[in-house]
C-alpha cells in the first residue's frame, strides 16, 4: 500500500516506551521510568503523544515526512537519533461514552520515532516533535488486518542504518517483529487500557494521552509507533548530522534475508528491495526547535 502523509493529518499519532528490553537504558531514559508501575517486569512504561491533529501547542505541528529530517538550530549541541520503529496504523472503535473499545491495523510500515535527548525534559514529547519533518513514515507499508506472532507478521524483522559520508552503518540491532516484548492482541489490549486509564503524574514523564485523543475530536485512526529497537554500538553513540540518511526497514524474510538486506542497503540499492517498507530521510539544518 502506499500512504500520502496528507491522510496522516487528521490522524492521532502516539508512541509505546520500553516495548523493547534495553532500549532506555541505552537512550538514557530508564530512570525517568523508575516511579512508573507496570503490570509485568517485561511490560511496556507507557505511551506518549507526538501528535495531537488541531492541538494548540507544539504536539498540533504536523512532524511526519517520507524523506526528510530537520536537525534544529541551537546554540547548545542537538543529539538527535534514529528511533527504528513499526509504525502501524489503526482504526478506532469508541465506546458510547467516549472511550476506546478497539483498534483494528490496517497497514504497517517502516516508523522513524526521532528523537531529540534533551536531559531532564518532563515529558518523553518534549522529546518528540520539535515541528515539520521531525518524524519519518514509509510511503510504501504492508495491509494488515492481524498483528499476530504467528500469523502473517511472523517472519518480519526491522533493522536501521545511517549512511554518512558514502559508508553505511548497523545503527539499530536487525530484529524480529515477534521480538517485541508485547505484540499482536496482547499490545493492542494493552494500548486500549492505557488510552483509558493512563493518567501520568508530575513525577512521571507520561501524560493522559486518551483524555489529548478525546479533546482531538476522537479521530477515527491512529498511528502508533510500537516502540524502537536496541541500538548497535554505532547507534548507541552516533548523534545525526546535517547530509546524513536515515534508514529503517521492515521487510519479509520471506523476500529478503537479513545477508541481502545488508548487501542492497550497503550498495545504496535499498529501494530495490521487494517485500520490504523502507524509509529513508535525509538530514537537513532546520529552525530553532
Amino acid at each position: 500500500m502506499h500512504l500520502d502523509l496528507d491522510d496522516l493529518r487528521k490522524t492521532f499519532g502516539f508512541g509505546v516506551a520500553g516495548n523493547f528490553a534495553g532500549h532506555l537504558e541505552q537512550a538514557g531514559e530508564a530512570a525517568d521510568f523508575a516511579t512508573v508501575q507496570s503490570v509485568s517486569p517485561v511490560a511496556p512504561k507507557g505511551i506518549f503523544p507526538w501528535y495531537v491533529p488541531g492541538g494548540t501547542t507544539f504536539l498540533g505541528d504536523f512532524p511526519l515526512s517520507h524523506d526528510r529530517i530537520a536537525k534544529p538550530a541551537s546554540d547548545g549541541p542537538v543529539n538527535l537519533q534514529i528511533e527504528p520503529e513499526v509504525g502501524v496504523l489503526c482504526a478506532v472503535t469508541y465506546a458510547d461514552d467516549g472511550t476506546v473499545a478497539r483498534l483494528a491495523p490496517t497497514l504497517l510500515g517502516a516508523f522513524n520515532d526521532c528523537s531529540i535527548r534533551r536531559p531532564g525534559a518532563p515529558k518523553i514529547s518534549h522529546k518528540k516533535n520539535w515541528g515539520a519533518d521531525s518524524k519519518g513514515m514509509a510511503r510504501t507499508c504492508f495491509a494488515v488486518t492481524d498483528l499476530d506472532p504467528d500469523g502473517p507478521t511472523a517472519t518480519f524483522r526491522l533493522a536501521s542504518f545511517l549512511r554518512r559520508d558514502g559508508e553505511t552503518h548497523p545503527y539499530g540491532v536487525d530484529s524480529p517483529l515477534p521480538g517485541y516484548s508485547y505484540y499482536g492482541v496482547q499490545l493492542l489490549d494493552w494500548i486500549v487500557d492505557r488510552l483509558n486509564h493512563q493518567t501520568g503524574s508530575p513525577d512521571t514523564p507520561l501524560e493522559h494521552v486518551g483524555q489529548a485523543l478525546d479533546g482531538a475530536g476522537r479521530p477515527a485512526s491512529v498511528l502508533v509507533g510500537i516502540g524502537a529497537t536496541r541500538y548497535t554500538p554505532f547507534g548507541a553513540q552516533t548523534f545525526l548530522d546535517v547530509g546524513d540518511e536515515s534508514i529503517v526497514v521492515v521487510y519479509d524474510t520471506a523476500s529478503c534475508s537479513p545477508e541481502e538486506l545488508v548487501d542492497a542497503v550497503t550498495a545504496g540499492a535499498e529501494d530495490t528491495l521487494i517485500g520490504a517498507s523502507v524509509l529513508r530521510q535525509t538530514v537537513y539544518a532546520g529552525g530553532a526547535a
